[in-house]
């Protein structure tokens, strides 16, 4: 068989025609490109729902998973207390609200009087009934207590815990400088606390440092066993719940 050369109009129509058939490809492709994957999505309408967003179900500022909830009466009729601010919470509201495992405190005490030795003693229950890691730093002296906070910082535990009146005239200088690191003042308090402190105080365990005036001086015989061992849970708790910067008075 022979083949006829093409004529010169037949020539240029090949490529055209190419072409034409070219497009035509792509657009069949792209038409069912575009049904596959209308097929492929959800169908949404009155009988159905979409999946939410993960993300949109993890609350902000949430408390520690399992952490149980404080009761009502622990800050009453306030929903979140000002800076400073100091709450009164009912006895009891902070039972059952434990550290989850894992949780690392330090302890840091200064001297060796009976009122020391009592809130000591209360850390020391506690942290043994919870299981909470402690490890504790007395000091002698406020170079000791200056060397102690800055030790017990640099170990980045969950909580620092200050037990006694020795410890406040240093510490209200040291921890405006560690604002990630949360402190927990037991039986005293600061007189401008920053975010990161919270304390515990109670008739009689009111100390706010040195040459504030008599009010403010300590009352050894206040400082009680079931005093303190009411003191340090309630005080954990308030700092577990996120509820920091703040003084919780027990009545």
């Amino acid at each position: 068989m022979t083949s006829t050369p093409a004529t010169p109009r037949e020539s240029r129509r090949r490529p055209r025609r190419a072409a034409l058939l070219l497009a035509t490809a792509a657009a069949v492709s792209a038409v069912a490109l575009l049904t596959g994957c209308a097929a492929s999505a959800p169908q949404v309408g009155p009988n159905t729902t979409t999946a939410p967003d993960a993300a949109a179900d993890v609350p902000r500022d949430a408390a520690p998973q399992g952490l149980k909830p404080l009761g009502p009466g622990f800050l009453g009729s306030v929903t979140t207390p000002s800076p400073e601010a100091t709450i009164t919470p009912e006895v009891g509201s902070w039972d059952g609200v434990t550290p989850p495992p894992g949780y690392r405190v330090i302890l840091l005490s200064a001297g060796d009087d009976a009122a020391t030795a009592t809130l000591v003693t209360a850390v020391t229950n506690w942290a043994r009934s919870t299981g909470v890691d402690l490890q504790a730093m007395t000091a002698s002296n406020d170079d000791g207590i200056e060397a102690d906070i800055e030790k017990a910082v640099e170990l980045e535990p969950d909580l620092v815990v200050s037990a006694g009146d020795k410890m406040i005239d240093v510490l209200m200088l040291l921890s405006s400088q560690h604002l990630n690191q949360q402190f927990l003042v037991v039986g005293s308090e600061l007189p401008e606390p920053t975010g990161n402190v919270t304390s515990v105080t109670w008739p009689g365990a009111t100390f706010r440092g040195t040459g504030l005036g008599a009010a403010d001086q300590p009352d050894p015989a206040a400082i009680t066993p079931e005093r303190a061992a009411a003191a340090v849970p309630a005080g954990v708790a308030s700092v577990l719940h996120g509820l920091t910067g703040i003084v919780v008075r027990l009545e």
